[in-house]
C-alpha cells in the first residue's frame, strides 16, 4: 500500500471521532515516528510503498486511536519546552500551559543564580527538567505520591543528563521540606469532577485522575497545603509559582492573600484563560 493510500484509509477510519486536522496531525506523527518522514514527504513521495512491518506499526497505532488513546501514550514520548519527555499511562501529558508556567520561571531568575528549587507533583519531571537544562548552576528536588511516574521521571532525567533529586511522597501528608528553597512551583490536581463534562475521552479515560481531579468542595486542597509549607521553607524573596484552574483564579488569589503572600500576580494563559500565579512571602533585598 502506498503512503498515500494509506493516508486515505486512515482518515477515513477516524472520521468523525477527531477533527480532520488532528486526524492529520496524528498521520504526520505516526510517518515520523515509523517512516522518519517529514509533512513535506506526503506531497513529494505520495506513492511510497510502505513495508508489511511498518503497515503493521500503523494498524496498532490506528486501533488504539480509535480508542481514543492518547498519541503521546501511543508513541511513549512527547515534546516539552523543544525537549522530549517519555510518557505513560501512569504520567500526565504535559501540555504548553505549563510550557509558560516554565517560561515565567526562567524569566524571573538569572541564568547563572545558584538557586534551590522544589517542584510539587512533578509527573513526568518535565518542569525540573526543563529548569535544569536552563539554569545549570540550580539545585533541583522533585515530590510525586506515584512510584511508577517518578521511574518515568527519573529515566527522562537520565536521558537529559540532569540531576534532580526525586522524592516519593503524599504531599498532603508532608509537615516539612527537605530545606529552604528559593523557588517552589506547583502543577498539581486542580479539576473539579463537576468539569469532567469538559474533559475529552482521550484525556477522561487514559491519564491519570490521582494528578487531575480534586473534590467539588474543597477544589483548594493541595493549593493551600503547598501554601502553607511554602511560607515556612521560601528563602527571603523565594517565589512560589502555581498553574491553577482556569476557573479560580480569584479564590486562589484571596486564598493566597489571606495567608500572607505578598506580590500575588495573576496571569493569563495562550489561551486567555487565568492560568498561572507567582507571589512571595518573604521579602528581602529584592534578589533572589
Amino acid at each position: 500500500m502506498t503512503l498515500k493510500e494509506y493516508q486515505n484509509l486512515f482518515s477515513k477510519t477516524l472520521s468523525g471521532k477527531y477533527p480532520q486536522t488532528e486526524i492529520d496531525t496524528f498521520f504526520f506523527y505516526l510517518m515520523e515516528a515509523y517512516l522518519d518522514f517529514q509533512r513535506i514527504d506526503l506531497v513529494l513521495r505520495p506513492n511510497f510503498e510502505i513495508s508489511t512491518k511498518v503497515i503493521i506499526e500503523f494498524k496498532r497505532a490506528l486501533e488504539a486511536l480509535t480508542k481514543e488513546i492518547p498519541i503521546q501514550y501511543i508513541l511513549g514520548e512527547t515534546e516539552f519546552y523543544g525537549y522530549p519527555f517519555i510518557v505513560n499511562r501512569h504520567t500526565l501529558i504535559p501540555r504548553p500551559e505549563t510550557e509558560e508556567l516554565v517560561a515565567w520561571i526562567l524569566d524571573s531568575v538569572a541564568t547563572n543564580a545558584k538557586i534551590q528549587i522544589m517542584d510539587i507533583g512533578t509527573g513526568t519531571g518535565c518542569i525540573p527538567i526543563t529548569l535544569a537544562k536552563n539554569l545549570p548552576k540550580a539545585n533541583l528536588f522533585a515530590i510525586d505520591i506515584s512510584r511508577e511516574a517518578l521511574k518515568i521521571a527519573t529515566k527522562n532525567a537520565q536521558h537529559h543528563e540532569v540531576k534532580i533529586q526525586f522524592i516519593e511522597k503524599n504531599i498532603l501528608e508532608i509537615t516539612n521540606l527537605p530545606q529552604k528553597f528559593d523557588i517552589i512551583v506547583s502543577n498539581p490536581p486542580y479539576v473539579r469532577k463537576l468539569e469532567k463534562i469538559e474533559i475529552k475521552n482521550n484525556v477522561l479515560e487514559h491519564e491519570p485522575h490521582i494528578a487531575l481531579f480534586v473534590e467539588d468542595d474543597n477544589p483548594l486542597l493541595f493549593y493551600d497545603k503547598i501554601a502553607d509549607l511554602s511560607k515556612e521553607h521560601l528563602t527571603k524573596n523565594g517565589l512560589l509559582f502555581f498553574e491553577i484552574n482556569q476557573y479560580l483564579g480569584t479564590e486562589t488569589v484571596e486564598m493566597l492573600h489571606k495567608k500572607g503572600f505578598k506580590n500575588i500576580e495573576l496571569r493569563k494563559d495562550i489561551f486567555g484563560k487565568n492560568r498561572m500565579i507567582q507571589c512571595t512571602f518573604n521579602e528581602g533585598d529584592g534578589k533572589i
